[in-house]
């Protein structure tokens, strides 16, 4: 039985495995965002950005994220940016953004997520 996702493998993707994984990543990274957003909203209910509270929500988010990053990373992407992961393609990077539901571009290695060009 092939794997339908293999994980903690840095790899290249065709774009059609890109988008085969892209599901997963959107829904981790979706859980993720709502849970930050979540933080922040209590980060806002003090009005003392100093409390003690602020910094350990802050360390929770920094959590989020970090899980967040972990994770892209074992399905063979590589987080760039908040929210953002890049699929090798040999020649670039297939290029995501959340909200994003399709990989619709890429980029060259040197170039980053202004440097984006439409795939389709």
């Amino acid at each position: 039985m092939e794997n339908i996702v293999q994980i903690n493998l840095k790899k290249t993707f065709t774009l059609p495995e890109a988008e085969r994984v892209l599901p997963i990543i959107y829904r981790l990274t979706e859980d993720s965002c709502q849970m930050v957003k979540s933080h922040l909203n209590r980060i806002e209910a003090y009005s003392d950005k100093s409390h003690p509270a602020v910094t350990l929500i802050e360390e929770q988010i920094n959590q989020i994220i970090d899980r967040w990053q972990i994770k892209i990373e074992k399905l063979g992407a590589e987080p760039k940016g908040l929210w953002m992961a890049d699929f090798d393609n040999g020649e670039g990077y297939y290029c995501w953004k959340y909200p994003e539901t399709e990989i619709n571009h890429w980029h060259g290695y040197q170039d980053g997520f202004s440097g984006r060009i439409l795939i389709k």
